[in-house]
């Protein structure tokens, strides 16, 4: 089988089309809030906002109620709690984050072990499995990120000069806190949608890594999200390849995948720096 064969072989089956385009909206929405979350410094909120999903995906499977549904209260929930705690009681934030993160898990890890034979569809929310995805599912994932993309749009200014400089836009009339909250939201929603491509356990690493990645590349914050939405669909979409062809979790190979563009990025990025001392020196020096 040549390369061609391979790339349009999978292409033949539905649920790997409707895999393809989840991955690419995850993708963008995963670049577009992470930008801010790795610029903030927020990543250990991203993970806990993921582990908190979980008791709420629970609760709304005993209940028969739509379990993304009980994921995104969840997160909101403990995201507004992270940010209402910080700010009142006077402790660190990763503090609160840890105490948040370790006892939603638990509840939802207590919550989980108490259902009468283990539900594999649960088990997918953990690791992810984005190739069983379906039309129903991607409508609803579509709606949200047009949403979520349509809020940062809406509101980019007031997002962008909160998050680089918070004190001139309270200075400036901007309510500061209530941004803050909203970026709090943004980033459970994301948590969300993101859920059945990579899940739980890894969610946090499709929102900082294409992120992270595109920051050593550009100091631009509009070409930064540009170039993390890039590398999140590329990493996407070989990823689901990988993960169709080695028959590997879905969520891992695409994880693995930018883990690697971030190794490689990193390499060129260093490799380019000491060519420019180097040159630097030698200027110098003469």
């Amino acid at each position: 089988m040549n390369l061609f064969d391979l790339i349009l072989q999978p292409l033949a089956y539905e649920f790997f089309v409707r895999a393809l385009i989840a991955s690419a909206l995850v993708g963008v929405a995963c670049a577009v809030v992470g930008a801010f979350v790795v610029l903030k410094g927020m990543s250990f909120i991203g993970d806990a906002v993921s582990h908190s999903a979980f008791p709420g995906i629970v609760i709304a499977y005993l209940f028969g109620l739509p379990i993304i549904l009980g994921g995104a209260v969840a997160a909101i929930a403990t995201a507004l709690g992270i940010g209402a705690l910080t700010r009142r009681s006077g402790l660190r934030a990763d503090a609160v984050i840890g105490v948040l993160f370790a006892g939603m898990f638990a509840l939802g890890v207590a919550l989980f072990s108490a259902i009468p034979n283990y539900v594999g569809d649960l088990f997918h929310f953990l690791f992810g499995d984005v190739l069983g995805i379906s039309v129903a599912d991607l409508i609803t994932l579509s709606i949200l990120v047009t949403l979520l993309l349509f809020v940062v749009r809406l509101l980019w200014k007031e997002l962008l000069f909160a998050t680089f400089d918070p004190l001139g836009a309270g200075a400036a009339g901007l309510p500061v806190r209530r941004l803050d909250d909203l970026l709090l939201i943004l980033i459970a929603v994301t948590v969300v949608v993101s859920l059945q491509a990579v899940g739980i356990v890894l969610v946090v690493a499709m929102i900082t890594t294409p992120a992270a990645t595109a920051q050593l590349l550009t100091k631009r914050f509009a070409h930064m999200i540009t170039v993390a939405a890039m590398i999140g669909i590329a990493s996407s979409v070989a990823g689901l390849y990988v993960s169709y062809t080695m028959n590997l979790a879905s969520g891992a190979a695409i994880v693995l995948i930018e883990t690697l563009v971030f190794a490689g990025a990193l390499t060129v990025v260093t490799v380019r720096n000491r060519m420019r001392a180097v040159r630097a020196g030698e200027t110098s020096s003469s």
